[in-house]
């Protein structure tokens, strides 16, 4: 699985950072995947090597301007470059009134079909390659974390089927498909022969006041993509406190919880960055990153920085 941050300001974009925009891309699929899209984030697409021709879906957190004003020059885009594959749009009530009061989305119009399907706490989809599943989060307004889990793969233990008598042969892909096969009257059962590899477990999150709302879903989690917009010591003095999530909040939770890789984002124009990651590591000990745009992750059997 990888990751490509397009945008990681909150609020507002700065010199450095856009507002928030982040690119999902599975092993083996033929396209690629969109949570939230921010103001400009097309133009952060262009800076890359992805087409919105392979766009296969969008995800949006919540309704806030820097996680969805991109969304109305993206589905324009898209239509001027004459790209006829469909699009999804999962998202919070009242995003396809917002598109449609700007944008004709009709056939038509577009040249290309676009579904927005409404989402909600507990809402569940299955993907060619992974699952979503839609966690409530706090914030001033109805905002979404979603949990993907990768689909679990199989590999054959070829030495034990040669053990047993069964060589390389078409058999084997039988298999590897779940398949009982018989040779010679002997019967190989797929269930001692496959090698389950567990999917990895992610949540992307958008704005939230409180991490352990997650807490169900962080236990040894492979990844926490999550924001950390202020220090807890600008935090405290803030006169209206704002529904985010502190450096020092979010890296106790993920101690707390064992989360195995941490990428926090959304970050305060105030700061550079280091501020925060370096006050996530006074509570957190894991492997744990502050994105930047156009920064790259793999995640394989474990997070790498690329």
């Amino acid at each position: 699985m990888k990751f490509l941050f397009l945008g990681t300001s909150a609020g507002r974009p700065t010199k450095t950072r856009n507002v928030s925009g982040l690119v999902v891309e599975f092993e083996n699929d033929n396209g690629w995947y969109l949570f939230d899209c921010g103001e400009a984030t097309q133009h952060q697409i262009l800076k890359t090597t992805y087409s919105l021709n392979k766009l296969k879906s969008i995800f949006i957190t919540h309704l806030h301007g820097d996680h969805c004003y991109g969304l109305f020059g993206l589905i324009t885009t898209k239509m001027m470059e004459k790209s006829s594959s469909p699009l999804k749009i999962y998202a919070p009530r009242g995003l396809k009134e917002m598109i449609e009061s700007c944008v004709d989305i009709r056939f038509e119009h577009l040249g290309y079909e676009i579904e927005f399907i409404e989402i909600f706490g507990g809402f569940e989809e299955e993907f060619d390659k992974f699952s979503i599943k839609v966690l409530p989060l706090i914030h001033s307004i109805e905002s979404y974390a979603y949990f993907i889990k990768q689909k679990d793969k199989f590999n054959l233990n070829k030495e034990l089927l040669q053990k047993d008598g069964l060589a390389p042969s078409n058999y084997y892909k039988d298999l590897k498909e779940g398949k009982e096969v018989i040779v010679n009257g002997v019967i190989y059962k797929p269930e001692k022969y496959l090698i389950k590899k567990e999917g990895k477990k992610v949540i992307i999150a958008g704005d939230n006041a409180e991490p352990d709302i997650l807490v169900k879903y962080l236990n040894n989690l492979d990844l926490l993509i999550h924001e950390a917009t202020y220090t807890q010591e600008v935090f405290d003095n803030l006169e209206i406190k704002y529904l985010h999530t502190t450096a020092k909040n979010l890296g106790e939770v993920a101690k707390r919880y064992n989360v195995k890789n941490l990428i926090a984002t959304h970050i305060s124009p105030r700061y550079e960055g280091y501020e925060i990651l370096e006050e996530i590591k006074k509570f957190y000990n894991g492997n744990v990153f502050v994105a930047n745009d156009f920064d790259m992750f793999l995640l394989k059997d474990y997070l790498i920085y690329l």
